[in-house]
């Protein structure tokens, strides 16, 4: 399993909305993409204007080729995208160790 994880950050003030926004994208978007496992979000209590996107595939191709090459990604950044203050860092990652 491959771990995404996307640094985020959104315009101040318009937290609430991106909140709303986040989930309606995973739960309507990409929960329909190949080889999705699961999904966690979390919201920076010092900076509340960044969120940890954390998406696991079944393969980095399953992310990286089928979603981000294919139509769900444009559904996405459609509902995500106006709240960025800058792109998203992403990076991907494996599993090491677990407890």
């Amino acid at each position: 399993m491959i771990l995404e994880i996307a640094d985020i950050r959104i315009t101040p003030g318009r937290e609430v909305e991106f909140e709303t926004a986040i989930q309606r994208g995973l739960a309507e978007v990409v929960t329909r993409a190949r080889g999705f496992r699961g999904f966690k979000v979390n919201k920076g209590i010092e900076s509340p204007d960044r969120f940890v996107l954390m998406i696991f595939w079944d393969t980095l191709e399953d992310h990286t080729v089928h979603f981000r090459g294919g139509p769900l990604f444009a559904e996405w950044r459609a509902i995500v995208g106006p709240f960025f203050a800058a792109p998203p860092q992403v990076e991907h990652f494996t599993l090491v160790a677990k407890s």
